[in-house]
């Protein structure tokens, strides 16, 4: 546990800190998508569709290996 608070930048920067993450973001998932969209050549919408699965076939299978990794509980 952390006993001495965080400056203001460590936590997220503010608003400003905030709006400068989601532009990231953005522009992260948009190449992502273009480029499934160029590559498949497939529309935006159904790259889009694409992208939102494979990021949920990665979480299923985060929570499958937590699952087996996390011990039993009537340990």
């Amino acid at each position: 546990m952390n006993t001495f608070p965080l400056p203001s930048a460590a936590r997220g920067g503010g608003f400003i800190g905030s709006m400068i993450r989601w532009f990231i973001m953005v522009a992260i998932y948009d190449i992502c998508i273009g480029g499934i969209a160029n590559l498949l050549g497939v529309s935006r919408m159904v790259a889009c569709f694409i992208f939102i699965g494979i990021l949920l076939i990665i979480s299923f299978i985060g929570y499958i290996v937590r699952q087996k990794m996390a011990p039993p509980a009537d340990q």
